[in-house]
């Protein structure tokens, strides 16, 4: 990088009022962005019906979000030093807050695309320097505290939006979901101006000299990926001329990235960082996570409307009392780091912990669990997540020093979003072939020559009969009852085998932390651009 920031480590350091409401602003807008990734989930059937879209259609006001959140992202840390990190931050707002109203006053699907894309690049940008401004407001004794912090808005974040967009779409309309940013932008922008302040750079680079072409590759690269993982169950993958396109432009735009990049002088992102082996741990173990946290964040919501019949609020709101949890392990966690204890010895537990929790969830989700079932598994992946994130990010960047911190933060930003990315493609596409697969095992077992399944027909036959139906008539819907049976039954048992694996998965992980070597210097995470 050209510009390096040259302010000490305590220039930006803050006390007493102006540093808590400095770190307010901070996981505000943290929370904003993440708040809307899952926002609007839940009010996609009425987008459909308001705007006369179809359920492909309306999926891209997802999928274009996500892609503008995976292409910036990468590219803050040098963004941040070309414009400083105030007006860039408060540029990022301003562009989220003005896009939210016009998301919420789109006339046809098109349009709200659109305006999703644009709020995604700046709600990326929130997301991703929220953190550093947080980090570099405390003492560099605190700033374990400062991540915690952080970590709640990120942690908290997803588990938000079902409930809350479940609420404003139920007494309101959808437009609600993006008016609701509105208010709390221009509050955000005003005490961004108002309180934080931006590292001096060096000088910046001239127009001749930006990496227009790392910029195009890198975008062709993620952009395509994310595409290719949002459609790619939907659109049957690669027997979809379009997937297949989208993943050859990938596979080159990463290969044209990764040579501009090494190449270049002055690159918009910094792949010689990956040298450090904690680094190349922390991005693997980030991805992880977000695969973890995303995929089940997924699922249960999914399980608990399609099999149970719950409410889109209702399966929200089944989330909160963990994310309470991970909330509350939080400042605990900053507590622990900052007195020493070895984050692979946090991150070691964390994994077992999360490991505990999808073997947990898998012994006991049936056609008929409880909430009371639930509860304390999800619990106990709250307890998860709160040793792993703040414990990774840190271990991540212990070995490395100045300007090099924030390249790779942004790095474990990035995998942590396309862990999500990869996790949620994943858990669809073998949630589809899972039940393929045990509904075949199931229906083989259903022999109508055994005297069992004639019993549960006939009694199933009577039922109808009762309720006035003919005995043909009756028949057929005890046999249609009897496949929607065999049809929930092998969803729930794929359900069961995601958790089953995601737990293997973190298990697994357990050993990587041998790999990590302790840093012998503390991080300042003040440089860090995510």
């Amino acid at each position: 990088m050209a510009a390096v920031a040259t302010a000490g480590d305590d220039d930006l350091v803050e006390y007493g009022f102006r540093r808590v409401i400095i770190t307010i602003t901070a996981v505000l807008c943290a929370l904003l962005e993440i708040v809307d990734t899952t926002i609007v989930n839940v009010a996609l059937t009425d987008m459909r019906g308001s705007l006369g879209a179809t359920l492909t259609d309306v999926a891209w006001v997802i999928t274009a979000y996500a892609i503008a959140n995976v292409i910036v992202i990468p590219m803050t840390s040098w963004l941040s030093q070309q414009f400083g990190r105030r007006n860039y931050f408060a540029v990022s707002i301003i562009i989220f807050t003005v896009s939210s109203f016009l998301c919420g006053n789109a006339s046809n699907i098109w349009e709200l695309v659109a305006f999703r894309f644009v709020q995604g690049l700046g709600g990326g940008a929130l997301l991703v320097t929220a953190q550093t401004i947080i980090t570099e407001s405390y003492p560099i004794a605190k700033r374990g505290m400062a991540q915690a912090i952080y970590g709640m808005g990120v942690i908290v974040g997803p588990t938000l939006g079902p409930p809350l967009g479940g609420y404003l779409v139920d007494n309101f309309s959808w437009p609600y979901i993006f008016y609701i940013n509105i208010p709390l932008g221009i509050i955000a922008v005003f005490l961004t101006m108002t309180f934080v302040k931006s590292p001096k750079y060096g000088e910046k680079l001239k127009a001749n000299q930006v990496d227009w072409w790392g910029i195009v590759f890198l975008a062709s690269f993620i952009g395509s990926l994310q595409f290719v993982l949002e459609h790619g169950q939907q659109d049957d993958w690669f027997n979809d001329e379009l997937i297949v396109i989208l993943s050859v432009v990938s596979v080159l735009g990463f290969l044209a990235f990764l040579w501009r990049e090494l190449t270049y002088q002055h690159p918009i992102v910094n792949l010689k960082v990956l040298k450090d082996g904690n680094l190349r741990v922390g991005t693997v173990m980030c991805f992880i996570l977000g695969f973890g946290l995303y995929g089940s964040t997924l699922v249960i919501p999914i399980y608990t409307q399609s099999i149970l019949g719950w409410t889109a609020t209702d399966a929200g709101l089944l989330l909160i009392p963990g994310s309470i949890t991970t909330a509350f392990m939080m400042p605990i966690i900053g507590n622990l780091i900052q007195k020493g204890v070895p984050q692979a010895y946090m991150v070691a537990v964390g994994f077992l912990v999360f490991f505990v929790f999808t073997f947990w969830m898998h012994n006991i989700i049936t056609p008929d669990t409880g909430v009371e079932h639930m509860y304390w598994p999800l619990i106990m992946r709250g307890i998860g997540l709160g040793l792993l994130f703040v414990p990774i990010t840190t271990m991540a960047l212990s070995t490395l020093k100045g300007k090099h911190i924030g390249e790779g933060a942004a790095f474990t930003g990035m995998m942590r979003q396309l862990g999500g990315s990869f996790g949620i493609a994943i858990i669809t596409t073998f949630i589809t072939r899972f039940s393929q697969e045990h509904r075949v095992n199931l229906v083989s077992n259903l022999d109508m020559s055994k005297l069992e399944v004639q019993n549960r027909v006939h009694q199933l036959q009577q039922s109808f009969m009762s309720k006035g139906f003919t005995p043909n008539e009756a028949l057929g819907k005890a046999y249609q009852l009897l496949d929607m049976s065999v049809n929930k039954q092998s969803t729930v048992m794929s359900y069961m085998d995601i958790f089953l694996y995601l737990g293997i998965l973190f298990l697994c992980c357990i050993p990587i932390i041998l790999l990590v070597k302790r840093g012998k210097n503390k991080v300042d995470l003040s440089e860090a651009m995510h």
